[in-house]
């Protein structure tokens, strides 16, 4: 596979065949969607943004708003589970030495190793960026110990990418570190599924972290290092890979607004929804908004991945205009379909109830906005928010 036109065909390829087909049910049932991640990985997506020197794809911030597009267009859990493999990737692949490389990698570029963040912490809410969960040395391992919450694909993956504070008397304060927790390692201890309103299949559980021993070849990075991968790794391929999975399912949304116009005829009159005017001015209205998000949003990845000055302020303004506007676009769209998409199980329905996790998902919105003016105005990104 090579380029993003045919990662995005590979990506529509499984949505078509695997994803839509099943998406209703893993959202009942709160499954997660082990068939849809296995067959993106198999399709050769799982490196998506590891670097062609380690069998990658090395597609970038770019190539990642456009398959989670794809696939939130179909599932939006999908969407959230695919993009956080791809965060976690990004993160072991930024400061990776040649071991892990080999270790971690090749597998993931393979399609045989799954990963994801262990960032958010209940003590902490949305100041994700301070965790409390402690890193202490041990001889050749360190001893971690903590709690995570909303792991997204808890329990499933093969990695987590974990933060971790020094506990050191000698070390400084908020010394904190990036390490990677194996999925196979003594002392990890998962809480209950996770049964969510909305995002219902991605499996985003509780993590009790009770002494676990990290070998010190799983730290990333240099120890001190995390706030350094929160702002240049994990805060623009999350915040573009959820604007991606966000937009996908505002796709959705006016796809299903739209055949509803077209097909829906009064028996009184035989005329169709779609041939009065202020119907057809509602879902001009609805399509302009998406399509000017969405431009947005791929104008954000493209000065991320080219190192442009704006770049923050861009990926925090696009993950927080694509939640605006893809709740306002699926609660819209709801309106203009009528009762039949306020009834239980309808596409609609589910698609309002994935969609507003953009606002409460952290970094959030709120906070995004906040960042982004403090980038512009040359202020330190955490300052008064701690």
């Amino acid at each position: 596979m090579q380029g993003r036109d045919a990662a995005v065909a590979a990506a529509q390829r499984v949505v078509d065949e695997v994803v839509a087909p099943n998406a209703e049910e893993w959202d009942a049932k709160a499954a997660w969607p082990e068939d849809g991640l296995g067959a993106l990985l198999a399709e050769g997506l799982g490196g998506l943004v590891v670097p062609t020197e380690y069998g990658g794809l090395g597609l970038g911030l770019r190539g990642l708003v456009e398959v989670c597009e794809v696939i939130g267009t179909a599932d939006a859990s999908s969407g959230l589970c695919f993009g956080m493999h791809c965060v976690g990737s990004a993160c072991i692949a930024a400061k990776a030495n040649l071991d892990q490389a080999e270790r971690l990698l090749r597998p993931i570029a393979a399609g045989e190793h799954l990963t994801t963040l262990a960032l958010s912490e209940p003590g902490t809410g949305s100041h994700f960026y301070l965790p409390e969960t402690t890193m202490a040395h041990a001889g050749d391992h360190y001893v971690v110990s903590g709690t995570k919450a909303f792991v997204t694909n808890g329990g499933h993956a093969d990695s987590y990418v974990a933060s971790t504070v020094a506990t050191e008397p000698d070390a400084p304060p908020g010394h904190f570190s990036m390490v990677l927790i194996d999925a196979d390692t003594p002392g990890m201890e998962w809480g209950g599924p996770w049964e969510g309103w909305g995002m219902r299949a991605n499996s985003s559980r509780s993590l009790e972290l009770r002494d676990v021993a990290v070998p010190l070849d799983n730290r990333l990075g240099d120890e001190g290092d995390q706030i350094w991968y929160v702002f240049n790794v994990v805060v623009p391929y999350f915040l573009i890979a959820m604007a991606g999975t966000y937009l996908g399912i505002a796709h959705h949304a006016v796809r299903e607004a739209t055949a509803h116009l077209r097909g829906r005829a009064y028996t009184h009159s035989g005329r169709r929804l779609a041939e009065f005017d202020v119907l057809q001015h509602r879902i001009g209205t609805l399509w302009a908004a998406l399509r000017r998000t969405q431009q947005l949003c791929h104008w954000a990845a493209d000065a991320a991945d080219q190192g442009s000055s704006e770049a923050l302020p861009a990926v925090c303004a696009a993950k927080a205009e694509v939640a605006t506007a893809t709740v306002s676009i699926v609660n819209e769209c709801m309106t203009l379909v009528g009762g039949t998409a306020y009834r239980d199980g309808s596409v609609l329905q589910r698609l309002l109830r994935d969609a507003r996790a953009s606002h409460v998902m952290s970094p959030t919105t709120d906070i995004l906005y906040t960042w982004a003016g403090r980038a512009l105005l040359d202020l330190p990104l955490l300052g008064g928010m701690t």
